[in-house]
């Protein structure tokens, strides 16, 4: 469903991403892990039309979307839900909801989409009417999600959902993430906890220092020695 090749990104003189080759199947979760810095964001934001790539090519359901900005991408399907969740403090829950689906039409289809999302998050029902700047940190990033899901992905792309959350709640983010593939949303997820991020997922790449080390099943990166040793903190 997403293929990149060759994905560069500089800035100034230096390169943030050397050569990235990633690719995410219909109905995959697919992550991608690596330390702060790695260039992950920036490659979601490659992939999101956000930025422009410097080299290399990105197809998204078998056309070249390369040129395509973040708009024309999200109305073919292929949507972030950006790290630091990013919601409007001063809208409420709802209206938060109703801007993710801004690009559709108004229909049944909507409004039966926003009916699951107030069934899958049952606390964004419960606060539908509250300013968003009012939520818990994990409900924000329900919000996020529940919004982003609003917007109809064909492909969602999270990037680091689980950020700043107790365990407890960053455990429910990650159900949630493994529910709405249960469903048929192909997931490409940026991850710091990598160890989440492989337990629900089944592929991985490894960025360092904007490039691909290692990619493969997830259950053989968790059991690499140098990811169980760099991002599982295990010997």
């Amino acid at each position: 469903m997403l293929e990149a090749r060759g994905l560069e990104a500089r800035f100034g003189g230096a390169l943030a991403l050397r050569g990235v080759d990633l690719r995410v199947g219909r109905g995959e979760v697919v992550c991608l892990i690596g330390a702060n810095g790695a260039g992950k964001t920036t490659l979601l934001a490659l992939l999101a039309g956000l930025l422009r790539p410097s080299a290399g090519t990105i197809r998204f359901a078998g056309q070249d979307v390369g040129g395509l900005k973040a708009h024309a991408l999200a109305r073919r399907g292929l949507i972030l839900c950006p790290e630091g969740r990013r919601v409007f403090d001063e809208l409420s829950v709802a209206e938060n909801l109703t801007l993710g689906g801004y690009a559709r039409r108004r229909g049944p289809e909507l409004s039966a989409d926003l009916a699951a999302v107030y069934e899958r998050f049952p606390r964004l029902a419960e606060r539908r009417k509250q300013p968003a700047g009012a939520l818990s940190g994990g409900e924000q990033q329900m919000l996020a999600i529940g919004r982003a899901l609003m917007a109809g992905p064909k492909l969602l792309m999270l990037d680091e959902p689980s950020l700043g959350l107790a365990p407890l709640v960053a455990a429910e983010v990650f159900g949630v993430i493994k529910n709405i593939a249960g469903q048929g949303v192909t997931v490409l997820l940026v991850e710091q906890n990598a160890r989440a991020a492989l337990a629900i997922s089944q592929r991985g790449y490894v960025l360092e220092n904007g490039r691909v080390t290692l990619e493969g099943p997830s259950a053989e990166l968790a059991a690499n020695d140098a990811v169980r040793r760099a991002y599982l903190g295990l010997d």
